[in-house]
């Protein structure tokens, strides 16, 4: 019975020392899928623009898959996953907004915010996204066009 409890207490000492290492694991493992979609974005940005000469999309959902019976278009692009075009992944949300600077209808720029959805715990940086093509990233609260910007 005693070699039992030594057993057991042998495996919850190692357990308690590895589950921090796979949550900080999954974090950082969650930060970079996010880089990754930011730059998916970023990349299909330039394709949409030049594609349908009509500016930038109006949102995520313009970038993704068609529905069925609709052809591919400006409203659905079809560049990115449906996934990441509902704006939740890989435990990061994501926050599209166009911009028309000029007031015609067009959508001029844009800025993507990537915040974890839990802070601290499906993600620790929140980052940034804009027509500059420049990912951004803050460890306090969301990105923004003067947050630190990622190492290339």
């Amino acid at each position: 019975m005693l070699e039992l409890l030594i057993v057991i207490g042998i495996i919850m000492t190692i357990t308690a020392l590895a589950i921090p290492s796979l949550l900080h694991s999954k974090m950082a493992a969650n930060e970079a899928a996010a880089v990754s979609s930011l730059r998916t974005i970023a990349t299909v940005e330039v394709s949409y623009e030049t594609t349908y000469a009509m500016g930038f999309a109006p949102g995520l959902s313009s970038l993704g898959i068609p529905p069925a019976n609709t052809a591919v278009g400006p409203n659905h692009a079809d560049m990115i996953d449906a996934l990441l075009a509902s704006g939740i992944r890989n435990g990061y949300s994501f926050v599209y907004n166009g911009v028309d600077l000029n007031g015609d209808g067009t959508i001029d720029a844009y800025t993507v915010n990537a915040n974890p959805v839990s802070p601290g715990q499906t993600g620790q940086r929140f980052f940034y996204l804009d027509q500059t093509n420049v990912i951004r990233q803050s460890l306090d609260d969301p990105a923004g066009p003067t947050s630190k910007p990622i190492p290339q």
